[in-house]
């Protein structure tokens, strides 16, 4: 296998991998326009079943993946906040060399998120 993007989603809250996020990925086109490359959900891992991106769909190029947190941390607190503090994360990032493995994991609790170039 050539260059691939996956992801992986852990719950600090709870301090377990986050089951059942819905992940939406996305290519920036240079003039700012948005195309949808795959919808998938994290599974007991937290992580998807397959890379997101493989071979020659893995591309130079601007990047964003949408994880939507809000319901699956409505999940552990029926009186949450409505809306949620976070909903829908978008993590932004660019690819420099297709040939490489891209990791971009979300590290996330219902106040606050991080993440790194993972290997």
């Amino acid at each position: 296998m050539t260059g691939y993007l996956t992801t992986h989603v852990l719950d600090t809250a709870h301090g377990c991998p986050a089951v059942g996020v819905a992940i939406a990925l996305w290519s920036i086109s240079d003039e700012g326009d948005h195309l949808l490359l795959a919808q998938v959900t994290t599974n007991e891992d937290g992580r998807t079943d397959a890379p997101l991106l493989t071979d020659s769909g893995f591309k130079v190029g601007t990047y964003e993946l949408v994880f939507s947190v809000g319901s699956y941390f409505a999940q552990f607190n029926q009186a949450a906040p409505n809306p949620p503090f976070l909903d829908e994360i978008p993590l932004r990032f660019s690819v420099a060399n297709s040939a490489a493995h891209y990791h971009v994991p979300l590290l996330v609790s219902p106040w606050s998120y991080s993440t790194y170039r993972g290997s």
